[in-house]
């Protein structure tokens, strides 16, 4: 899903374009990252903390095939970045597609993420995921 060349990689990348170092979406992370998921599904961590800890979870989730509208907010004295994009793909489980907007808040310190607070459409992975089962059979 977040490989250098992934459609999630590269939006992300340009948002963050001059305040983040990193080969791949995990380099740009610090070793001892914190991520919240404020609005979250059924499965899925409120709060993970540690790369390694995304690593595991992104793997195997919904396969990405582009990511748009981009809209990027900064505050430079609080390093502080608030991420609106969109991400398309499919469910890897599944088979289905997957829409899904976001809105991140990302803190930036020594050029590498480490607090990110997600934002999404819990609906759009009920549809992708088949929750509940098959609801629209």
């Amino acid at each position: 899903m977040v490989g250098a060349n992934s459609p999630f990689f590269r939006i992300i990348k340009k948002g963050l374009d001059g305040l983040v170092d990193g080969e791949d979406y995990y380099d740009l992370l610090a070793e001892d990252v914190v991520f919240e998921y404020v609005i979250t599904v059924p499965g899925y961590p409120r709060r993970l903390a540690g790369r390694q800890g995304i690593i595991d979870l992104y793997s195997d989730y919904m396969k990405l095939l582009s990511a748009d509208n981009l809209h990027v907010h900064r505050d430079p004295e609080t390093a502080v970045v608030v991420l609106e994009y969109e991400v398309h793909g499919t469910s890897v489980r599944t088979g289905r597609p997957y829409d899904n907007r976001f809105v991140s808040v990302v803190t930036i310190k020594d050029r590498k993420v480490t607090h990110w607070r997600d934002y999404l459409d819990p609906i759009a992975v009920f549809d992708a995921q088949g929750w509940p089962q098959d609801r629209r059979s």
